[in-house]
């Protein structure tokens, strides 16, 4: 379920869509986004809705990108509460863009895809290893609400 942000126009009542902040776990990674861009209108987002960010850092090559996709999809608590309390953003790593300006910004990534939490205002409040939520092929659930649950704004 993606869902695309929609902002309303300071000057009229008609919703004008967001070009880069995205709700929702769903989106596909965007070569050629702007990662700063995008993160920039997170901030704008997050705080107006008191949500915390998620940088999901990943590409379309990534098959446990495509596993933490589908994952999500199969579980509505987590979708629910990813949307309650995350900006959930995809900044793309890939051979065609790696971001590499962008991602230096952040602690060293071992593995993909990797899960930043930023505050409402941009700041890092933790970097994860998505390896440590796995279980099997896929990922363990009860680690995941556990993270989520974790990293929610209070």
């Amino acid at each position: 379920m993606a869902v695309v942000a929609a902002l309303l126009c300071a000057s009229c009542t008609q919703p004008e869509p967001a070009p880069v902040a995205i709700v929702g776990h769903a989106e596909k990674f965007d070569p050629q986004a702007d990662p700063g861009q995008q993160v920039t209108a997170a901030i704008s987002m997050a705080g107006q809705t008191k949500r915390r960010i998620m940088l999901d850092v990943g590409g379309e090559w990534c098959v446990w990108c495509h596993t933490l996709d589908r994952f999500i999809d199969d579980h509505p608590d987590l979708s629910a509460a990813i949307a309650r309390d995350f900006v959930w953003v995809k900044i793309n790593f890939s051979p065609e863009n790696p971001n590499k300006v962008f991602l230096d910004r952040y602690p060293s990534i071992p593995g993909y895809p990797h899960l930043f939490v930023l505050s409402d205002a941009g700041e890092l409040l933790h970097s994860q290893d998505t390896s440590e939520l796995e279980e099997g092929r896929s990922y363990n659930l009860e680690k995941m609400r556990t993270f989520l649950a974790k990293w929610a704004p209070r």
